[in-house]
C-alpha cells in the first residue's frame, strides 16, 4: 500500500551516485515513486540537464508534487535532509520510531543529557557519513582514477609513485582508523545491535551503506581484520528494502547498472 498521501514523487537518479540510499528509504516507507535516470558524461561528471532540477546539478535530488495543486513542487537535495523530510511526512508512527530512534529517556524529556544512546548515535552518524567517512573514500577513488588514467608512458611512473605514496602513508591508515572505530561501535551497539544504533534499522544504517560498500570494495584493508564490520555490510545488503531498491533500479537501467 502506498504512503504517498496523493503526492507524486520522482527520484532523480544519476548512475554511480548515492541516490540508491534514497531509493532504499522510499522502499522502506512503501512509497510509490518514479525514477528519472541520468547518465554521466564521458569524464564522469553529471549531465547539464541535472542543473535544471537543482542549481548544483548533483545527485541525489528528489522532486515532490504535493496533492494540493495550490502548493509549489518541492525539490530536495543532499541525502540527510531528503531522508529527514521523507520520514517526517511519509512514515507511519511505528516507522518514525525505528528509522529515527526515540530521542528522550522516559522522564528526562528536554533535559541536558536526557537523550537516549540510540538517538545520540543516530545524530552523530547522520553527520559522520558525509563529513568523515565519505570524504576519505572519495579521495581514494580520485587517486585510483588518476593512477588508472591513460597517461603518456613518461608521466605514468610519476603519478603511480605519488598516488601509491599517498595511499600507503595516509589513506590506508585513515581507513584503518575508521574501520576500527566502526568495528568498536558495532561491538558496543545498544542492546547488542545488530545495527549501528541498536536493534532497529535506522536512516544512519542506510547512510552508511554506500561509503562502507565502496571502502570495503576498494580492498584497502583485509576484510578479515574487521569481521563485525564486514558482517554488518553484508547484513545491510540482505535487507528487504535494499534488495527491492536494487531490483527497481535494474528495471530502469538494466542488468549492467552499478549500485555502489
Amino acid at each position: 500500500m502506498s504512503a504517498n498521501r496523493g503526492a507524486t514523487i520522482i527520484l532523480n537518479w544519476l548512475e554511480r551516485s548515492r541516490a540508491q540510499r534514497i531509493a532504499w528509504l522510499l522502499e522502506e516507507l512503501h512509497i510509490t515513486y518514479t525514477i528519472h535516470p541520468f547518465k554521466r558524461n564521458s569524464n564522469g561528471t553529471a549531465p547539464p540537464e541535472m542543473k535544471q532540477i537543482h542549481p548544483l546539478g548533483k545527485s541525489p535530488t528528489i522532486s515532490i508534487q504535493p496533492a494540493d495543486p495550490s502548493l509549489q513542487p518541492i525539490i530536495l537535495a543532499e541525502s540527510s535532509p531528503i531522508m529527514a523530510y521523507l520520514v517526517e511526512h511519509f512514515a507511519s508512527e511505528s516507522k518514525k520510531n525505528t528509522l529515527i530512534p526515540e530521542k528522550w529517556i522516559p522522564g528526562k524529556e528536554g533535559t541536558l543529557g536526557g537523550e537516549t544512546e540510540e538517538w545520540m548515535r543516530w545524530r552523530y552518524f547522520d553527520s559522520y557519513v558525509e563529513g568523515s567517512l565519505m570524504a576519505t573514500t572519495q579521495v581514494r577513488l580520485v587517486f585510483d582514477a588518476v593512477k588508472n588514467a591513460p597517461l603518456p608512458f613518461f608521466i605514468k611512473p610519476i603519478t603511480n609513485l605519488i598516488t601509491s605514496k599517498v595511499n600507503v602513508e595516509f589513506l590506508d591508515g585513515e581507513f584503518r582508523t575508521h574501520f576500527g572505530f566502526l568495528e568498536n561501535q558495532l561491538a558496543t551497539a545498544p542492546g547488542g545491535g545488530p545495527y549501528i544504533c541498536g536493534g532497529h534499522l535506522t536512516t544512519a544504517d542506510i547512510q552508511l551503506s554506500v561509503p562502507l560498500a565502496l571502502a570495503l570494495g576498494l580492498g584497502v584493508v583485509p576484510r578479515g581484520e574487521f569481521p563485525l564490520l564486514n558482517g554488518y555490510v553484508e547484513r545491510l545488503q540482505r535487507e528487504e528494502g535494499y534488495r527491492r531498491a536494487v531490483e527497481r533500479v535494474k528495471s530502469v537501467e538494466g542488468e549492467g547498472f552499478m549500485l555502489e
